[in-house]
């Protein structure tokens, strides 16, 4: 019996290991995963986690987070719960990965969000309502996808909105879902790089 205890506290302590080393940040200024480092004067609270060939985004990243790296890694697809509690996040860097779609509700916690960076992905799609939570973004790059169109209202909530880039992207012109597109570019044409 005590050897079948020892083997279950001994099971849970490495299964504890194992996610910890998956963790972004342990503690304060310490990682496995990425480098984190406190917000100065002249930065704000950041954890980089570029260039690591990360397929998952890592958990215990900091709630206190304000600008969060993770391009240049090999992520297919995020979960929709992966940024839940990132609500201090100003800066989201995603460019150069892999993304092929975004889950509904990815951003919606990121209600402080003013930089988004997605681009040079493979994304064919955007969800309905992607951005709505996100009325403080003033930047936006969603260039090098395989976007063909985007869903009707898809930038309405963007009110904040400074600098849009949409190049490089096999747009579909002769799909009615281009309308919305099209239109959206004409309104704000001082905005977007297309």
């Amino acid at each position: 019996m005590g050897f079948v205890v020892a083997l279950l506290v001994l099971g849970a302590w490495c299964g504890s290991c194992s996610a910890q080393r998956q963790r972004a940040c342990v503690e304060a200024g310490k990682s496995d995963v990425c480098i984190c480092s406190s917000a100065t004067d002249s930065s704000p609270e950041t954890v980089d986690c570029s260039s690591k060939t990360l397929a998952d985004v890592p958990t215990g990243i900091p709630a206190s987070t304000e600008r969060l790296q993770l391009n240049y890694n090999q992520l297919t697809g995020i979960p929709s719960t992966a940024f839940q509690g990132l609500t201090q996040l100003t800066i989201l860097v995603l460019q150069n990965n892999a993304l092929q779609s975004l889950p509904v509700g990815v951003f919606d916690r990121l209600i402080n969000l003013d930089k988004l960076y997605l681009n040079t992905n493979q994304l064919k799609s955007l969800p309905p309502s992607v951005f709505d939570s996100l009325t403080k973004l003033t930047y936006l790059t969603l260039s090098q996808n395989q976007l063909q169109s985007v869903p009707d209202g898809a930038f309405d909530s963007l009110t904040n909105l400074q600098t849009m880039f949409l190049d490089n992207n096999p747009w579909d012109c002769a799909c009615s879902d281009i309308i919305y597109l099209r239109t959206f570019i004409a309104k704000n044409t001082d905005k977007i790089s297309a």
